[in-house]
């Protein structure tokens, strides 16, 4: 039974700031395979350990795009052991069913946070203490707190999709680098969201906190940690490029949270791309990392 996932493979990361350790679980897209949804216990047991498992996830169309869509995310969730879920595109589910996030959180017994944003939604089993708005369509916050009374901040983005990079790269091969990276600030408007994120951040104070901020979604533009000189001679369409988005993050002090762990981009490129959408108007598909969990490290700007 293939499940929906928008963009990717399941891949998994270790990395930690402070006293927070991260099993990341990005399961954005693809087409894997999947149990049904349980019909007992409704809650997910925690980790027996002090590892906090995330998932990343856009979900595409609300998972209204497969026969049991809802019912196939779910167990998604729950095989992943997930603690945390990030998602996108959390849009109502066909039916008389509600938001996917909020008929999630009911199922599991969780929380959940979307405010007016009408796609992204904080999914998770912690206590949420404080909730956090910025622009609905690109992202929500909330203060979190663990089963041992430690907080941490947590937010889930999406910036916009138009002109693709790879995309743009596949369909004008010899596009100069300074024309290519306008897709990300003239073409789209990925980088200016991006920076309102990062503003929004630093007005809340989030950026000066000493406890855990996890910034994590959809960015729709790969990252310069994987457009590399070594990867351009390995990938079709990859140049060496300063990739804007990324690193207005890495400047901020956010730490890629797969790339920390996976340092070498040719031998785990770390795809988040549904192999299930190989063309599109008859076109390859540009596979990228386009779905990412940073950590703010407070002492990496300082």
């Amino acid at each position: 039974m293939h499940l929906l996932r928008n963009h990717g493979i399941q891949y998994c990361c270790f990395a930690s700031t402070g006293w927070i350790a991260l099993l990341c679980v990005a399961l954005v897209a693809g087409g894997c395979t999947a149990s049904t949804a349980r019909s007992d216990d409704a809650s997910v047991a925690p980790p027996a350990d002090d590892t906090m498992r995330v998932l990343v996830w856009n979900v595409l169309h609300g998972a209204n795009d497969v026969v049991e869509g809802a019912e196939k995310a779910l167990a998604v969730i729950r095989d992943s052991g997930a603690d945390l879920v990030l998602m996108q595109e959390s849009y109502d589910i066909d039916g008389e069913r509600p938001l996917l996030g909020a008929w999630l959180a009911e199922q599991l017994g969780w929380n959940q946070w979307q405010a007016d944003s009408p796609h992204l939604c904080i999914l998770t089993r912690f206590d949420i203490a404080e909730r956090f708005t910025h622009e609905p369509w690109h992202a929500v916050g909330a203060r979190l707190v663990d089963d041992r009374g430690r907080d941490f901040i947590a937010w889930s983005i999406w910036i916009d999709y138009r002109d693709y990079i790879t995309g743009t790269l596949r369909d004008a091969p010899d596009i100069t680098d300074a024309d290519l990276l306008e897709s990300e600030f003239v073409r789209s408007q990925r980088l200016p969201q991006a920076k309102r994120i990062i503003a929004q951040l630093e007005t809340l104070g989030h950026l000066d906190l000493s406890i855990p901020l996890l910034v994590g979604g959809d960015w729709n533009t790969p990252s310069h940690l994987d457009w590399t000189l070594d990867t351009s001679r390995v990938y079709k369409r990859r140049r060496s490029l300063d990739l804007p988005v990324s690193l207005a993050m890495a400047e901020e002090g956010f730490i890629d949270t797969f790339r920390t762990v996976h340092p070498n981009p040719v031998q785990r490129p770390g795809i988040t791309w549904s192999p299930m959408y190989r063309t599109s108007d008859d076109k390859d598909q540009g596979f990228e990392r386009i779905d990412r969990l940073y950590i703010h490290d407070p002492d990496a700007v300082n």
